[in-house]
Order: C-alpha cells, then sequence, then structure tokens
C-alpha cells in the first residue's frame, strides 16, 4: 500500500483551513474513517470554532469536514439505569489554548433532575495505526481511548477534537425530556451547546441476561501504574471494577485477591456410613476430604455481586485432564475419590449460596482435534462428579466432543446455528467470542474497524439465541515477545502483539489493533514507568462502550420478550405480531455474520422502536 499526499479543505464554521496531510486509502476497501455522510452542524458553530456533534456510534476522523445538516442541539434516548453516549466535535480554525468543556445538570419534567456528576465529558484520544489489521483498515490516527479532562488542553487548529459526552440516567429517574448545556471554554473562547436528553418510562436492570466473561491481568495494572503496597493495588482494582460493572462486563475472576482456604482431612470413623467399604477405609488412611473454609471468599464473592452486578467466573479445580490430586496418579481410586469430593463440595457450596449458575470451568481452550478424546475424557470426569456445574469450552460443536461440554463457546467464524440445534436440544447452551480472529468480513474487537462492529455483535447474539459473551483479555498493554525490555505503549503503538506460537524475543507478528485491549492505563502510566504510584482507573474506550451499548440493546429485547410472555393472554393477535415483529433482527442491522450495518442508525432506530414498545406494555401493567 503506498502513501499519498493531499491537500485536504477542511471547513470550521464558515472559514477554510488548508493543511497537507498524508492519507492511505487501501485499493480493496475505502476505510470506514473516511465517511463524511453524517453529523450535524451545530448553531452555536462560528468561524472560528465549528461545533457539531455526531452518534457515539461513528468514528470521526481528524480531518472530516464539517457536515451540512444544521440542527441545535445534542440528542440523547435512554432508559432509567443506562448509560449513554454522544459526540460533541470542536474544530477551532486556529489553535486554541487552554481549551476545557464541563457538562450541567439537566432540567426534566416537575422538578426531576439528572445531576451533574452523571453528565460526564471526556475527550476522544487518537492512536497511529502504522499496520492495518486487514482491508477494513487503513494506517492513520484512529479514534479509541477516552481520557478524562485532567485540566485544559491545546486545541490544533483545523483538527476535530470529538468529546465524549456520557449520561447516565441513575434508577428511578422520570421519565421525559431534560434539558442541559456543555459549556466550552479556552483563551479568548467561550459556547455553550444545548443538551436534549429523552428518558424512557422503564428502567433496566442492575444485572444483564447476556452473560459476560472478559480475561483481566492484575499484574499490568500494577505494574504499569507501580502499585506496590496491597491498600493501594486494592483501591485501584476497584476502579478498574468500577468500569467493568459500568459496562455490564465480568471479568473472569472477579476476587484475584481472595480464595476459600481448604485443608485435606482424613475421614474419621463412623463417618462415611453411606459410603462402599473399600472407599471408607481409603478415605480413613488417607487426606481425601477437603474442609473448605468459606469465609473470606463468599464475603468478597457477595461483596462484588452486590456492588459489581458481576454474572459469571471462572472455577478452577484441580485434577482437570486427569493429572495428580493430594500426590495420588491418575487410574488410583485415591485420586477419583479426592477429585469427586472436591469438586463435589465447591457444587453443593455454590447451590446453597445461590451462585451456581454463575459458575463455569474452562480448563482448555480450542483443543485441536486430535485432542477431543482428552478433552471429553476431562469432561465427562467432572460431569461424573459435579453434574450440575457448568463445563465451558471454546470450541464449535464436534461429534468427538458431544457429551462432554455443555456449554459451548465457539469464534463466531467457525459458528454455525443449524448445527447447533441438535445440541441445544440435548440442554447445551451457548456463548460465543471473538479475539484475534475473525477478521473482516466479521464483526471484530479492532480499533481499525468500524465503530458498530462490537454493538452489532450483541445483535447478532440475540439473532442467534446465543446467551453469552467471552474475550479473552481486556487489558493486554502489552506482550514481552514483541517488548522484551520496556513495556508498550498502547497510546503509541495500538497493535496487539502475538506471544508465543514460536514468536522469538523483539519479534514483532501482530494480532490486529486493540485486540485484547478495551481499557488503557492512565496517561501518566502510558509507558509504565510513572515517577510515582498511579492511583487512577483506567482509560475507557470508544470499543468498550460499544460493548455496553450492544448489551443494553440485548436487554431491551430481553425485556419486551419478557413482558409480552407476561402479558400474553391480556394482548390481541395483532398486538403479538407487533411485538414478535420487533424481537426479530431486522436486515438493515444484520442479516448474517458477515453482512452488518457500519452506520449506526438502524440500530438507534430500531432500539427506539422497542423503547416504545416496552412504554407501552409498561402502561398496561399499571392500568
Amino acid at each position: 500500500m503506498s502513501m499519498r499526499s493531499t491537500m485536504q479543505i477542511i471547513v470550521a464554521g464558515g472559514l477554510l483551513c488548508l493543511s497537507w496531510i498524508g492519507e492511505a486509502r487501501p485499493p480493496e476497501a475505502e476505510s470506514i474513517l473516511f465517511n463524511d455522510t453524517y453529523g450535524t452542524r451545530l448553531s452555536a458553530s462560528t468561524e472560528a470554532v465549528g461545533l457539531w456533534w455526531a452518534s457515539s456510534g461513528w468514528k470521526v476522523s481528524q480531518t472530516r469536514s464539517m457536515p451540512h445538516r444544521t440542527g441545535n442541539a445534542l440528542e440523547l434516548r435512554l432508559a432509567a439505569n443506562e448509560t449513554e453516549a454522544v459526540q460533541l466535535v470542536v474544530c477551532p480554525a486556529n489553535a486554541l489554548p487552554d481549551f476545557i468543556a464541563t457538562g450541567s445538570a439537566l432540567a426534566g419534567p416537575d422538578g426531576a433532575t439528572i445531576a451533574r456528576e452523571q453528565v460526564e465529558v471526556l475527550r476522544v484520544g487518537y492512536v497511529p495505526v502504522d499496520r492495518r489489521t486487514d482491508h477494513w483498515g487503513v494506517p492513520g490516527m484512529w479514534p479509541d481511548p477516552l481520557p478524562p479532562f485532567k485540566g485544559p488542553i491545546p486545541l490544533v487548529g483545523c483538527l476535530n477534537q470529538p468529546l465524549w459526552i456520557r449520561v447516565h440516567a441513575p434508577k428511578g429517574t422520570p421519565p421525559g425530556d431534560y434539558r442541559g448545556t456543555i459549556s466550552l471554554s479556552a483563551t479568548g473562547y467561550a459556547a455553550e451547546v444545548p443538551l436534549r436528553v429523552h428518558v424512557y418510562g422503564f428502567e433496566l436492570p442492575d444485572r444483564m441476561s447476556c452473560s459476560t466473561a472478559f480475561g483481566f491481568s492484575v499484574g499490568n495494572v500494577n505494574r504499569y501504574q507501580k502499585l506496590e503496597t496491597p491498600e493501594q493495588q486494592r483501591d485501584v482494582l476497584e476502579k478498574y471494577w468500577g468500569s467493568f460493572a459500568a459496562h455490564h462486563i465480568t471479568p473472569y475472576d472477579p476476587t484475584p485477591n481472595v480464595d476459600p482456604k481448604v485443608e485435606w482431612v482424613k475421614l474419621q470413623p463412623g463417618q462415611g456410613k453411606d459410603l462402599p467399604e473399600a472407599d471408607r477405609a481409603l478415605l480413613e488412611a488417607n487426606a481425601l476430604t477437603p474442609v473448605f473454609d468459606w469465609t473470606a471468599w463468599d464475603a468478597e464473592m457477595q461483596r462484588v455481586v452486590d456492588a459489581y452486578h458481576f454474572c459469571s467466573f471462572r472455577l478452577g479445580l484441580p485434577g482437570m485432564g486427569g493429572s495428580e490430586v493430594q500426590g495420588f496418579k491418575p487410574g488410583t481410586r485415591e485420586r477419583a475419590l479426592a477429585y469427586t469430593n472436591y469438586c463435589r463440595a465447591w457444587q453443593e457450596h455454590l447451590r446453597e449460596k445461590g451462585w451456581l449458575d454463575m459458575a463455569y470451568v474452562y480448563w482448555v481452550d480450542e483443543p485441536a482435534q486430535p485432542e477431543y478424546p482428552f478433552v471429553k475424557a476431562g469432561f465427562e470426569e467432572l460431569k461424573q462428579a459435579a453434574p450440575d456445574i457448568r463445563r465451558m469450552l471454546t470450541e464449535q460443536p464436534e461429534p468427538g466432543l458431544r457429551g462432554g461440554p455443555n456449554l459451548w463457546c465457539p469464534v463466531t467464524g467457525s459458528y454455525k446455528h443449524e448445527k447447533t440445534l441438535e445440541y441445544r436440544k440435548a440442554g447445551d447452551r451457548f456463548w460465543w467470542y471473538v479475539c484475534t480472529g475473525p477478521k473482516m468480513p466479521f464483526c471484530g474487537l479492532f480499533i481499525d474497524h468500524a465503530a458498530t462492529d462490537l454493538r452489532v455483535w450483541l445483535w447478532q447474539t440475540w439473532k442467534y439465541e446465543i446467551e453469552g459473551i467471552l474475550i479473552w483479555q481486556s487489558n493486554l498493554w502489552t506482550t514481552g515477545t514483541a517488548y522484551p525490555n520496556a513495556p508498550q505503549n498502547p497510546y503509541e503503538d495500538p497493535m496487539s502483539w502475538m506471544q508465543g506460537y514460536g514468536t522469538k524475543p523483539g519479534e514483532k507478528k501482530p494480532w490486529g489493533n486493540g485486540d485484547g485491549r478495551f481499557m488503557y492505563p492512565p496517561e501518566a502510566a502510558a509507558d509504565a514507568n510513572p515517577k510515582s504510584a498511579v492511583l487512577d482507573g483506567p482509560v475507557d474506550s470508544i470499543r468498550w462502550e460499544m460493548l455496553r451499548d450492544g448489551i443494553e440493546d440485548y436487554e431491551y429485547l430481553s425485556l419486551l420478550k419478557r413482558m409480552a410472555e407476561k402479558q400474553a393472554a391480556d394482548l390481541s393477535k395483532s398486538q403479538r405480531k407487533r411485538v414478535e415483529k420487533l424481537l426479530v433482527v431486522p436486515d438493515k442491522i444484520t442479516s448474517n455474520l458477515k453482512d452488518f450495518t457500519k452506520d449506526p442508525a438502524p440500530v438507534e432506530k430500531r432500539r427506539d422502536e422497542i423503547a416504545r414498545a416496552i412504554e407501552r406494555l409498561q402502561r398496561r401493567t399499571a392500568r
């Protein structure tokens, strides 16, 4: 691919700015980054400072021109207990020093308000993509990180600076229209942009219907932010958990610093009277019975479930795959007894606490076909020991594995819906995942893809009756293979580089821009070499926000379905048909896994239609 230099005309207000820029446009496809069909010019725009707004579902190029359509205010729609965002784009004709933006409280019907603290203004940051992920990408500056304002910043003349206006309507917010402003100020400049927010007449639950399971490295946070004391590490981890919770995402391990204590004991004489005599003798002679102290783990699990509404956790069990347990080798009766006792103790404790539906065992990843017999045998052993603990495997359904896993999690590029039907009839359930693959033409997690990718992925999740999503990592900021001497700065190098798989130290083999990275370290810790501990939480990303929006869209569909089922006997035939139609994902959003919208408008339109249907059903219940 060759770079070509072009002179681009940028319109800021009524003033034309000429700037020479280098662009690379792939011959295979026109990048979404160059789309200029969207956006609304605001009446507060001037010749000196151009102002326009766009949906959060667009990735705004630094150099795209002002839109022609005009309007007066930023507009948002959301339910109570929901978060939505919109982009306000500022483009000064000349450099604008000491720029800052703040939001006001929102005034609503009958004196109702949304507090100022619920209106966040973040900066849209750009990362330099030098090597595109696939043919949908293009080298250039791509928007992704969303750092907060730490103080005034300088704006560059003739370059767009989008602001991410994020609004949360707390639980109990009365429905109706709310009004406020976004205040902009800089040296010699001040403006106010109206913000209009409509709150629907229903509320989203704290815990979403779509399960989530995302990897997370506590070690990366401690390393980058130079957190040395347990107090620092605990306090900062809470801020990361807050970001997970705000985006309805659950980490693999929500209690990384707390485990139940276990002591292996011998069975006392007189115990286990219902056991076979031979087994009882082995248990009396050997420490094969685990005794758990659940106190600390139970307290921490209850805390994170209550505070952050986490919905799943990865359960590690000893002996998976037939390895030793308590020093006893596979094939011995002692090992079988110890393994069964351990697994069953977990199963029954989780059942007692009401957390059994949250646990899943994920002990092997993406097995190759020759490994199928080994994997199946391991799952069958778990099934015999603790049949009610979910057995999850990141693989598509295959005859050689059937009867082992009961929670399948294929990569989306390998998913074949018709193939799942027999497995579903047998009670198997399905999640799915994306990672370094698939790439185009599938929805991906990459920085240099359309913003709609991850939001549409959740509509595909609903379309194919998938119950959960999984992604292997959320803060992959560096890999030791690509950066053996000093950690990667993800703001300067957005590529995720291969670790292992035969790569040598210093060798850079790409996985994809942003793979495994949905949050960034604080800017002060970008290079993992701050002068002192950085106690801030993560910097969110546009892709993290799109995941949240998609999960909330999924919840709209779930809520409408639940309400319609509950009211089925009272709905007319035509009313039921209207609801059934709304519960089908339209082709304009996604017709299959390869054909889907890059424009957020069809998603937002359908979401609004579903919201109004929920409101109608809500009013019926209030009569």
